[in-house]
């Protein structure tokens, strides 16, 4: 064999597992640099994981299977090798860890693994073909020095999933599944922008840029976070983790106010300023240009005092409780992430092996294990590349 490992990404999941796997490892790569993705995420400064991440906070027909590897290589493994590389870091909300400086910091460290761990990397590479052979492996490669041949003992599949395809994300994981009679899950777009047609669409466009604490639940799964309303529908934090729950046709029920805190203020508006209209006593509650719009087709009176109690109910209905169909989402081109993948129910979750394949790991985002927003997908990718090296290193 040329190599004893070769592992398809020079990703988060990619990398961290060449920096476990003993013996003569490549690690390959179509891109011009390692870690792109890692490189361009939190805005440069890498929401590298989350001090709360655990099973629950991951989507997966099987919901347990990320289990084993989140235990086995947590958050506190992860964070004390960056305090250890010397890399400062800060909680930015709900538990994100972000780089104070760049996010090139963690490439550089996960690269400084790689090396140590005597791995080489390939970059400017892409696979063309990958078959069996006794005891391994031959994989195709077409690269800088034109097309050649490798084999190894064990292969590993980090090339992630579908999101970003000006990045040059391609569905391959997917297709050397199923090349191996591994079952693929169904995958669509997640933590990705709605977008809305005709009337909706124009309302929310006269409003972009736009933000307001909310709760947005569709499918029985809610987020209180932010959301941002843009010129093609809604974004912002609790969208974007709502979006990896939804379905097309589904409703987002939608909550700008809390009913008991709207009620409140109602009432002691009007006994105290009962001659200003209701538009005005809500621009405290809700930001100025939001007002109009979320009231423009409810019957309200001009004074605040002649509000009747039928008129509460139907404004305290649509602040609380919203219905909005979107026409759909932005898709893969500004997705974070894919739902769905290889199907897990094929793989072990101790080891990331192929249960039907000796010597064959998936691993990182192309696996149907998807995390929140908030850095819990860099921790699966963390987690699911170290179990895969450490069971390499095993001969598992």
């Amino acid at each position: 064999m040329d190599f004893d490992t070769l592992i398809i990404g020079a990703g988060a999941a990619g990398l961290i597992c060449a920096a476990q796997a003993p013996g003569k490892c490549l690690v390959i790569d179509h891109a011009k640099a390692a870690g792109e993705k890692i490189r361009i995420s939190g805005g440069g400064r890498c929401n590298f994981t989350n001090l709360y991440a655990s099973a629950e906070n991951y989507i997966s027909r099987n919901p347990h299977f990320a289990k084993s590897a989140l235990a086995r290589y947590t958050q506190w493994d992860f964070i004390d090798w960056v305090a250890r590389s010397g890399i400062a870091y800060h909680e930015k909300t709900l538990g994100q860890l972000f780089c104070d400086g760049s996010a090139k910091e963690i490439v550089a460290m996960l690269l400084k693994g790689v090396a140590e761990a005597g791995g080489q990397l390939q970059l400017n590479t892409s696979v063309q073909s990958v078959s069996t052979k006794e005891g391994g492996y031959t994989i195709q490669l077409i690269g800088p020095q034109g097309p050649r041949a490798v084999t190894a003992h064990n292969l590993v599949v980090a090339s992630g999933g579908k999101p970003i395809p000006k990045m040059g994300a391609t569905d391959f994981a997917l297709r050397l599944a199923q090349q191996f009679g591994i079952p693929v899950t169904e995958t669509y777009a997640g933590l990705v922008p709605f977008t809305f047609s005709g009337a909706q669409q124009e309302a929310f466009k006269s409003i972009s840029g736009v933000a307001a604490p909310a709760r947005l639940q569709t499918n029985g799964t809610a987020f209180e976070e932010a959301v941002l309303f843009t010129h093609r529908g809604l974004s912002g934090p609790a969208a974007l983790q709502v979006s990896s729950y939804w379905s097309p046709g589904e409703v987002l029920t939608l909550g700008l106010l809390p009913e008991e805190a709207l009620r409140r203020t109602v009432r002691e508006a009007k006994e105290t300023e009962g001659r200003k209209s209701p538009l005005t006593i809500l621009t405290r509650l809700l930001p100025a240009r939001l007002v109009p719009l979320v009231l423009q087709d409810l019957v309200l009176p001009e004074r605040i005092a002649d509000l009747t109690a039928a008129q509460l109910d139907h404004l305290t209905e649509r602040l609380t409780q919203w219905q909005l169909t979107p026409a759909g989402t932005e898709g893969y081109r500004t997705a974070e992430v894919m739902v769905g993948g290889v199907d897990t129910a094929a793989l072990s979750s101790k080891t990331m092996r192929a249960k039907n394949q000796p010597g064959l790991y998936f691993i990182g985002e192309c696996v149907d294990v998807t995390g929140w927003l908030g850095g819990y997908n860099f921790q699966w990718a963390w987690s699911s590349g170290w179990v895969a090296g450490q069971a390499i290193k095993a001969g598992l």
